[in-house]
């Protein structure tokens, strides 16, 4: 069975963003770069997978600038066979074209399952596994906590507002990386050293063929507004009245 895990090339989580003069984006210069955190625990599942012989072989798949080229050799250290980096340049592409894109690798690789982090931590949108099964037509399973994978089908464990609901998804399918899933793994130095010898292909974004055309624009981008500093209450009915009258949260 093949598993292919997408990755994805963001600011690192400890990293405090800066947007742009202009607002519009975030100002990435100079700034720390690593794999998104929830891609991170995809690429644990799908290794978790091959080490129990239920996956074969595992392929890392990322959408993005020549850079990530260096998130994908993390991937491989972490224990990936081999890895693929649809190089798209610095263009910042929406979704639905990284969901279309990833359509045409997985024509081209047939894989069995396809894990992806539920989101990432620069846009927030929790939107690509969704549209690339509704592209692909397969069944998904977001937000995954737990993943069986057996006879052809996968058993998923997702997190929802009420507590856990468990799926059972045909295989091929599209499963999404929520944070409770699993524990990444340290890539070892040896094995650093090996991922440097793995396979590592190239494609361009114009060879795909995906239409890419943005449907979104970005009007405007803003820092958080800073937070005002506490006060203390002498009662608790003094906590209950600023609440109602001052916050209005009662």
């Amino acid at each position: 069975m093949k598993v292919l895990v997408t990755v994805k090339r963001v600011i690192d989580y400890n990293v405090k963003a800066r947007v742009k003069p202009d607002q519009s984006g975030v100002d990435l210069a100079n700034v720390k770069m690593s794999m998104n955190p929830f891609d991170e625990i995809g690429v644990e599942e799908a290794v978790r997978l091959k080490e129990k012989g239920v996956a074969t072989e595992v392929v890392a798949v990322s959408v993005g600038p020549t850079q990530a080229q260096e998130t994908l050799r993390t991937a491989l250290a972490m224990g990936a066979d081999r890895a693929i980096l649809v190089n798209a340049g610095d263009q910042d592409l929406e979704p639905l074209a990284v969901a279309k894109v990833l359509k045409a690798v997985i024509a081209e690789e047939s894989p069995d399952l396809v894990i992806m982090g539920k989101q990432a931590i620069d846009g927030d949108n929790s939107a690509t596994g969704q549209m690339l099964a509704a592209i692909l037509d397969w069944p998904q399973a977001t937000f995954a906590s737990a993943v069986e994978v057996a006879g052809g089908k996968a058993k998923v464990t997702r997190e929802v507002d009420g507590g856990l609901q468990t799926l059972e998804v045909d295989l091929p399918a599209i499963v999404t990386a929520d944070l409770r899933l699993n524990e990444p793994r340290y890539a070892s130095l040896p094995n650093i050293m090996k991922a440097k010898k793995k396979p590592l292909d190239v494609k361009e974004l114009a060879s795909v063929g995906a239409d890419i055309a943005p449907r979104l624009k970005v009007v405007k981008v803003t820092e958080p507004p800073k937070r005002a500093g506490g006060i203390k209450v002498e009662t608790a009915a003094d906590l209950v009245m600023k609440l109602k009258n001052e916050a209005g949260v009662l």
